[in-house]
């Protein structure tokens, strides 16, 4: 049923490698379009409240999806003082070379450029990324480098499946089609997996025109490159981090957010899990919930979450976020 393939391709598949381009121009944030340093115009989605916003998110979109994944929950923000900004990434939604993928270095270095252009813009606000899945992975990537100029991330549920993590049959299978078909596109259809239980959500994407539906399998081993990076930069992550996870997620499977979680400081990071989320969480049925829990760790980083998720964690859970 497309309803419930159509996840794994949302969220964890995409295209062709970009060629790295040289710099040509100055970045620049433009009125609807974020200016790479190399010349590309990426769209820009912007939710901004009146007057001057309490703080900034930079929300960065899963794989085949796009910077409009964020506005229910961008709106919700926009009510409480929160400027939200999105872009569509490159290869995705309507950014140029739909389709391809562009690399991971290229994916952090544009994040890291719009973040400095953003304090440009509201300078001495609190600025977060907040990253859904392969957008996390980026996220995580970047702060592990010393790119994220910003007070904290929020992963939503973020792509750590790395390849030593999967099977050696997966990894075999993956290793062969993009050694000898790495042209051929996958649909997804008949994985019979479910990305949320917002159904209206999952029917919508599958009629959005700006929502990438099949992938070449040269895109996916893209896409595990940057997965195996995220998860090995699990003990160089230093910001501030919220990480959201659901028991429900089908997508990312629970034993690599396992493995990435236990090699994290956990000073660090604050784990939300909660047990009936799927992976597109904050756009589930229950997303308001999660939206609020956001909003209260932004305002009041050391308080108790209004849900309680942080507090009612499954004994592994608990254990592993304990670690120092």
């Amino acid at each position: 049923m497309r309803i419930l393939t159509l996840s794994l391709l949302v969220v964890l598949a995409a295209c062709v490698r970009q060629p790295p381009l040289p710099p040509l121009n100055e970045p620049a944030i433009e009125e609807k379009a974020f200016l790479t340093k190399d010349g590309q115009r990426l769209p820009l989605h912007r939710w901004l409240p009146d007057g001057e916003p309490k703080a900034v998110i930079v929300a960065l979109h899963g794989f085949n999806d796009y910077g409009r994944f964020i506005e229910p929950a961008a709106q919700f923000f926009r009510r409480h003082g929160i400027a939200v900004y999105s872009y569509d990434q490159r290869g995705f939604g309507a950014a140029p070379h739909r389709g391809r993928w562009a690399g991971t270095s290229t994916y952090v270095d544009d994040l890291s450029t719009f973040i400095r252009l953003l304090h440009g813009r509201h300078p001495h606000i609190p600025l977060y990324v907040l990253g859904e899945s392969m957008g996390g992975a980026v996220a995580i990537v970047a702060a592990s480098r010393g790119l994220v100029d910003g007070d904290g991330l929020i992963l939503a549920a973020p792509a750590v499946w790395a390849r030593w993590t999967m099977p050696w049959y997966q990894r075999t299978a993956l290793w062969l089609g993009d050694h000898l078909i790495p042209w051929v596109r996958l649909s997804g259809s008949g994985l019979g997996i479910l990305a949320s239980d917002n159904l209206d959500m999952l029917r919508a994407l599958g009629r959005d025109p700006l929502v990438i539906k099949k992938t070449r399998i040269d895109a996916i081993a893209g896409l595990v490159d940057l997965m195996d990076q995220a998860q090995a930069a699990a003990p160089r992550l230093r910001l501030p981090t919220l990480y959201l996870y659901g028991g429900n997620d089908q997508v990312v499977p629970k034993e690599p957010t396992l493995a990435f979680l236990r090699r994290v400081d956990a000073r660090k990071v604050r784990l939300v899990w909660y047990d009936e989320a799927y992976h597109m969480l904050l756009r589930d049925l229950a997303a308001r919930h999660y939206w609020r829990d956001i909003l209260s760790w932004i305002r009041s980083p050391d308080e108790a979450l209004p849900s309680g998720a942080d507090r009612a964690l499954p004994p592994s859970l608990a254990l592993t976020n304990s670690e120092p």
